[in-house]
């Protein structure tokens, strides 16, 4: 049975420890599929500290835009996370126009490649940030960027079959689809 979970929250609220602890419930070999992009050393780094969390049960898949390449059917999977995801699809479009990137066309983009991906048979756990939660940036392509991703969070939310708000390391539930069995 295809199920979308989502988990949002700010940086270091504890979303990804969440997931995967949430993952090792649904399973015992879980796969992660991480959309970072390495840009620098620190956040080498954060990827390392990520990996040596998870451990040897896992299956880690890294990919920065193309998730519906991967076949997943019938497997637990954390995506890890939106905010890289949309941020790889941002600035590959800022980069070749040289200008702030069409957000309509970005988010089309992306929407069709998550509803391309999650047509799987899987469990699907989607880590986000909710960055836009602080002031209104005084920068364009800030502002841009946190408007794209505040839209993906709703089009995935929207899609959710559970949608967990982490604060201070404290999951919250704010929407939960509860399946009736049919059978009764």
């Amino acid at each position: 049975m295809k199920q979308i979970i989502l988990i949002t929250g700010g940086q270091r609220s504890g979303k990804s420890a969440f997931a995967e602890r949430l993952a090792l419930r649904l399973s015992p070999t879980p796969v992660y599929l991480a959309t970072a992009r390495i840009w620098d050393d620190e956040f080498r780094e954060r990827v390392r500290h990520h990996q040596a969390r998870r451990g040897t049960c896992w299956t880690n898949i890294e990919e920065d835009k193309w998730l519906s390449r991967h076949n997943l059917h019938h497997q637990v999977v954390v995506i890890d996370c939106i905010t890289l995801w949309c941020t790889n699809f941002f600035y590959d479009r800022l980069e070749i126009g040289g200008e702030l990137p069409d957000t309509d066309a970005a988010l089309h983009e992306i929407e069709a490649e998550f509803d391309r991906f999650t047509a799987q048979e899987a469990t699907f756990i989607f880590v986000t940030n909710e960055i836009g939660s602080g002031g209104v940036s005084t920068n364009a392509v800030q502002r841009r960027f946190t408007d794209l991703e505040g839209w993906m969070n709703q089009y995935v939310a929207q899609r959710a079959d559970e949608v967990i708000l982490m604060v201070s390391g404290i999951p919250l539930t704010i929407k939960t689809n509860e399946r009736k069995d049919e059978s009764i």
